[in-house]
């Protein structure tokens, strides 16, 4: 018999093709791979010899508990014997290079502020100037070795790109960047061979916005967990495929988001000229959705700036493109944009306003915040963690301490089930609050519960 694994093993490779199993083998459902083989006859013992892991591992992933690490992920596949790609596994050794390249230098090279002036003029360059795919990008952009390239790729190949996105976008509003920051930019690795291989025109296009989108991916779980350099790396890249596929509405996405690490780091000057070239995308698109969303995050941006007439007025000009836009006509990365975030971006723009300017922007943050949160299921954890800190903020200000802890500890529990550096920045304002009014006791036990979860995200 033709076996894989140990030699006691009973799973033959007639095991892999059955349409359950490779259902569950494309949607990376370890649980249900493992449940398959049992049903087989093989041995928890048998699994755990195969795969490296202990059988107390086996059995809590047959009970249910999800493999997200690639290296896992890749450590199965190989034990069991799973052609790679059936898991849509395609990371080699330039693969592994890859992923160690493009993370966070020890220090950075330049100054921040270089670094930022170069991205600006690149990405202005691209956004409203000629094409320029290929051109040099600034030494703020890897350059690593391509992988070698198929000979032709149809628009079967391109769709495996979109669907390999669209799985890893929702591990990452799920559980973080880093579940899934290593397995987007392995799939990049393997997207980008197609980039030199023979399509015609229109398979062409199609590839540039799907890998466009994938980079965009790779920059946001990036700045999810802090590196700060990688995003923008990927960012850059993106702009240069998405402009390379004529897409304005992924351009003004990717802006938006560059612009978005930089209100994280509290420079709303360099994130409105993010979204100032991001705005002439999105009108250049023709969708309200587009417009709606680089008019939320400038209101973000002026309200970090104290600047409340201004940001009033975007917040009206957001309600209005809203209001006006047809979603289903909107591309896949507008989408995301929906009422429920509108009313988040309310929310957070006035409980910015509340902190900066007056506090009676309370009583238009804590509704609308309520309203987006009631929204959020268990696929929107990381949404739901900064809403949720955002609201208990609000409640500490508006003097009710003991409900605004009490929100404040489900934001941190939330957060502990999270691989996001954001959720663990983000909680930093409702600790000062906290420290503020630690002659309450709820407040005091509030900001020791954060502090103490700093001291554990740190070790």
């Amino acid at each position: 018999m033709n076996s894989i694994g140990s030699q006691s093993s009973s799973v033959t490779r007639d095991a892999w093709e059955g349409q359950e199993m490779r259902q569950a083998l494309a949607a990376r459902e370890v649980s249900t791979i493992y449940k398959l083989l049992r049903r087989r006859g093989v041995s928890q013992r048998q699994i755990a010899a195969m795969t490296g892991q202990s059988q107390s591992e086996v059995s809590e992933i047959l009970k249910g508990r999800q493999v997200m690490a690639y290296d896992v992920l890749l450590r199965i596949a190989d034990g069991l014997g799973v052609p790679r790609g059936y898991m849509g596994l395609a990371y080699d050794e330039v693969t592994a290079t890859r992923v160690v390249e493009t993370r966070e230098a020890p220090e950075a090279e330049e100054p921040e502020n270089v670094k930022r002036r170069k991205f600006l003029a690149h990405a202005a360059a691209v956004a409203v100037g000629a094409h320029v795919l290929g051109a040099d990008s600034g030494q703020w952009v890897s350059n690593p070795v391509l992988t070698p390239a198929p000979g032709r790729i149809g628009m079967t190949d391109v769709r495996q790109v979109e669907a390999a996105t669209r799985a890893l976008r929702s591990l990452d509003y799920q559980y973080g960047g880093g579940f899934c920051r290593d397995a987007v930019v392995a799939q990049l690795s393997w997207g980008q061979q197609m980039l030199s291989a023979s399509g015609t025109d229109v398979v062409k296009a199609r590839l540039h916005v799907a890998l466009a989108d994938l980079h965009n991916l790779a920059g946001w779980t990036s700045f999810d967990i802090g590196l700060i350099d990688s995003a923008r790396s990927h960012f850059g890249r993106a702009l240069e495929l998405a402009k390379a596929g004529e897409s304005s509405q992924l351009v003004a996405n990717i802006l938006y988001r560059m612009g978005r690490v930089y209100l994280h780091k509290e420079s709303p000057d360099d994130a409105l000229k993010m979204f100032q070239l991001g705005q002439i995308a999105a009108q250049e698109s023709g969708s309200e959705l587009a417009v709606a969303v680089i008019c939320a995050n400038q209101a973000w941006a002026y309200a970090m700036m104290g600047h409340e007439d201004q940001t009033m007025k975007l917040i009206g000009r957001t309600r209005d493109e809203f209001a006006r836009a047809n979603a289903g006509e909107a591309e896949d990365w507008v989408k995301f944009f929906n009422e429920d975030d509108v009313y988040a971006m309310i929310g957070t723009v006035h409980t910015v306003l509340a902190q900066r300017v007056d506090v009676k922007h309370t009583k238009f943050a804590i509704p609308a915040l309520h309203r987006a949160i009631g929204s959020y299921g268990d696929d929107m954890a990381r949404s739901k963690a900064f809403n949720l800190s955002f609201l208990a903020t609000n409640h500490l200000l508006d003097g009710d301490i003991d409900h605004g802890a009490k929100i404040g500890h489900q934001a941190v529990d939330l957060a502990q089930h999270l691989k996001s550096r954001r959720v663990r920045d983000r909680l930093l304002p409702l600790k000062e609050e906290a420290d503020k009014r630690r002659n309450y006791t709820d407040a005091r036990e509030l900001s020791d519960t954060i502090t103490r979860f700093y001291d554990a995200d740190a070790s």
